[in-house]
């Protein structure tokens, strides 16, 4: 399903700068200093844009994609759910402290019972959901298959990702608020809500309030599982420069030439940050010291008060508003999890950060 771009398109200007490839720094629990390029091929990059006060100082496809090109935001997609969330919070549409139940009471026996919106934007849900690809028996491939066009004749499961989420249930003696956990079927439910408020899909919204507005040179695409629900836990693919120029909308609050795309608020809300103990007490990402999620963006404990989108198999929108940066970057990380390439990227993106600064 689309998200359409509109007639408006939004050109960047451009001034590479070439000393961004002689840049060194140290990964985590590593002892010598790697390169930049050493940094792109580690993660198995496929693109990446590095903006500085609004133009691009550097960008390159070093595994086939083209710059016009769409590629899998994976999770990334999280975020866009989130800043919608955020923004219909600002306008009075949603209330995040009203009972996830009070939206659709059709839960009132899962496991979301009990529990906010917000609880549900910041992955605070207490609900029995793994997300551990690993492991075959998780929940998430459970969830995945509820989505899936294509099942076996015998398949008997819940037949959409609203049915599958009417299933979910909460983990004993475990209250909603407590322990960040990072699920997925969050961010479907959150989608869910927005659609029973707004009428409207996902692509829907996102072309009218972000998309179109903010200039996207190119149509956006959903995967869409059974009943035609979008995924909008992780089904988005657009084009980098696309995502790049949303991040930069983000780190200008919202605003583009002048004028306020986003509401500022709603971009101010998302980059306060969550609950940092219910991060930190969940042990999920214990390299990620002093972070925290909130309305499905991570936000790190860095001074310059950077935060990011997220997706599996290094998927990134990284936004540091003290250098005046945005990166964004799209590759295919034969490893899943953010655990295994956060030690080489963070430090990257950071030491990106401070040669800007100097500039």
């Amino acid at each position: 399903r689309a998200v359409e771009a509109g007639a408006k398109k939004f050109n960047f200007k451009s001034k590479i700068d070439r000393q961004i490839e002689s840049i060194t720094f140290v990964p985590w629990n590593e002892k010598q200093p790697v390169t930049w390029n050493d940094f792109l091929e580690r993660n198995y990059t496929d693109g990446i844009i590095i903006l500085h006060k609004g133009k691009i100082v550097y960008e390159k496809y070093p595994a086939g994609l083209k710059q016009n090109g769409v590629h899998s935001a994976m999770s990334v997609s999280k975020s866009f759910t989130g800043i919608l969330a955020s923004i219909l919070i600002d306008e009075g549409i949603i209330n995040p402290e009203k009972l996830v139940t009070d939206y659709l009471p059709e839960l009132q026996d899962s496991g979301f019972a009990g529990a906010t919106v917000r609880n549900v934007l910041d992955m605070t849900t207490a609900i029995e959901y793994s997300e551990d690809y690993t492991n075959p028996n998780a929940e998430v491939w459970k969830f995945s298959a509820s989505g899936n066009v294509y099942r076996p004749a015998d398949y008997s499961g819940p037949k959409n990702y609203y049915e599958y989420i009417k299933t979910v249930k909460k983990i004993p003696n475990q209250e909603h608020g407590q322990l960040f956990g990072y699920k997925t079927v969050n961010t479907e439910l959150t989608a869910w809500i927005i659609s029973r408020v707004t009428g409207k899909s996902i692509t829907q919204l996102l072309s009218e309030k972000i998309w179109k507005p903010m200039g996207a040179n190119y149509d956006g695409f959903y995967q869409v599982g059974t009943a035609g629900i979008a995924f909008a836990g992780g089904g988005f693919s657009l084009n980098l420069r696309d995502m790049a120029l949303f991040g930069e909308l983000l780190r200008n609050g919202g605003k583009q030439k002048g004028k306020q795309i986003l509401t500022k608020k709603a971009v101010l809300e998302v980059s306060q940050g969550g609950s940092q103990d219910a991060f930190k007490n969940s042990g999920e990402y214990p390299l990620l010291k002093g972070w925290s999620y909130h309305n499905m963006w991570w936000i790190t404990n860095n001074s310059h008060k950077a935060f990011m989108a997220r997706g599996v198999h290094g998927q990134a929108i990284y936004i540091d508003p003290k250098a005046q940066m945005v990166i964004a970057r799209f590759a295919s990380n034969p490893l899943a999890s953010n655990k295994y390439i956060d030690p080489i990227s963070i430090p990257a993106y950071e030491a990106i950060a401070d040669y800007l600064l100097q500039k």
